[in-house]
């Protein structure tokens, strides 16, 4: 079973900068997506940004440039650097990754990312 440890989350300044990081226990799978979601108290988790190989990120409108999204494949990792943070980023972040052959998806645990002054 992929384990999936996310870090990078606290709290910053509008305008702030974090950056997440992902790192699974093994490769998920020879063909596969890695990216984020964000669940906002009393909202549904959304997609964030994605990312399949070396091909290009899809983002959110929301967060599109802003937000960059990369890999490291050699190290089965996946990083989001958010910069101009907001308060409405604040959500609990979690990292996501799909084997794209079996169609299995796995989740992190989430990170807290709380934008406030």
């Amino acid at each position: 079973q992929v384990q999936l440890v996310e870090s990078g989350g606290g709290l910053v300044q509008p305008g702030g900068s974090l950056r997440l990081s992902c790192t699974a226990s093994e490769r998920v799978g020879s063909s596969n997506l890695m990216g984020w979601y964000r669940q906002a108290p009393g909202k549904q988790r959304e997609f964030v940004a994605s990312r399949i190989g070396g091909r290009d990120p899809r983002y959110a409108d929301s967060v599109e440039g802003r937000f960059t999204i990369s890999r490291d494949n050699a190290k089965n990792a996946v990083y989001l650097q958010m910069n101009n943070l907001q308060p409405e980023d604040t959500a609990v972040y979690f990292c996501h990754a799909r084997n794209l052959f079996l169609v299995r998806d796995y989740w992190g645990q989430g990170t807290q990312v709380t934008v406030s002054s």
